[in-house]
């Protein structure tokens, strides 16, 4: 993996507002990185400032369906198999060019629908990737 160069909008799949949670770290590690965090919590209004979207159709309005689209660079997984797997298609419609899929997160169906599509998939810990310089 190659050190990335330029900013991301990195969806964070699972976001909690919870500090002992990785998604929560992985949040605020991106926001130190100069990453924009865009997190997805079907029951949260924000997290620490940051508007907070309730599903990916959401953050797929407000990202792509503009005059002006904004791409997402990066989706990082912090939800289990069963919501995952339902969720393979809105991953798609998102058009990342990545997903990674954290520990504790594996899914075979996500994996596999996800590079049907063209979307490259890592299996890591988006923590570790920031703190060793592999993002």
């Amino acid at each position: 993996m190659k050190k990335k160069h330029f900013h991301e909008r990195v969806v964070i799949l699972g976001a909690s507002d919870k500090e002992e949670r990785y998604s929560f770290q992985a949040l605020m590690l991106l926001k130190e990185f100069g990453h924009t965090p865009i997190p997805v919590h079907p029951n949260l209004r924000s997290i620490v400032g940051i508007n907070c979207f309730a599903s990916l159709g959401e953050v797929k309005d407000f990202y792509l369906n503009t005059t002006t689209p904004t791409p997402i660079d990066t989706v990082t997984v912090y939800v289990n198999p069963s919501i995952s797997t339902n969720l393979v298609q809105s991953i798609r419609e998102l058009r990342p060019k990545r997903v990674i899929i954290n520990p504790g997160t594996e899914n075979p169906l996500l994996k596999q629908g996800l590079q049907e599509a063209g979307i490259e998939v890592i299996e890591a810990c988006t923590l570790v990737l920031l703190k060793t310089g592999q993002y």
